[in-house]
């Protein structure tokens, strides 16, 4: 797909199909997220991908009701960061971002995710309200890793107009 196509027609997914993506779709997505850029190339962000009918209801159950309701249909893929490696050497922070370069690694990551799904026909929806102690347990998330978002990904099965955006004078200096 046309790039600018892809990013205008990538939309926040809150009603999706009862037919899930196969697992190599899922896995082919995961793939091409891992081409995302890092920190010294340190490649900290984890999935957890919940594929079967068991394991998405648990991560389900971890998730406020308004979620569990927006990404019925959908596989659920919960993405973390290894604390303490991006923007740090030595175990030192290297400026005052800290962890932040975890996230800022992590988010762009997340991007291509999203992206790569909407380009082989895919929608989601990430959300970042979560019980982050049962998603660990469920899913064993060790205590190193920074639990940031669940990504619904699924068939559409709705066609949510493009919300608008802030005028780039509102948000951007060039001089």
């Amino acid at each position: 797909m046309e790039f600018e196509k892809l990013i205008t027609e990538r939309r926040s997914i809150r009603a999706y199909k009862d037919e899930r993506p196969s697992t190599e779709l899922i896995e082919t997505i995961l793939k091409e997220a891992q081409s995302a850029p890092s920190w010294k190339n340190s490649q900290t962000a984890r999935v957890y991908a919940a594929i079967s009918d068991e394991m998405i209801a648990k991560v389900r159950d971890n998730l406020p009701s308004f979620n569990q309701k927006s990404s019925h249909g959908a596989a659920l893929i919960v993405t973390t960061f290894v604390k303490g490696v991006s923007g740090f050497s030595n175990g030192q922070p290297d400026n005052a971002p800290g962890d932040c370069w975890g996230a800022y690694d992590l988010g762009l990551h997340d991007a291509y995710l999203i992206l790569a799904a909407k380009n082989h026909g895919l929608d989601t929806l990430i959300m970042g309200l979560r019980d982050e102690e049962g998603l660990r347990e469920v899913l064993g998330i060790p205590e190193n890793e920074q639990i940031m978002s669940v990504i619904a990904i699924g068939y559409r099965d709705q066609q949510p107009p493009l919300r608008p955006r802030k005028e780039l004078s509102d948000v951007t200096v060039i001089r």
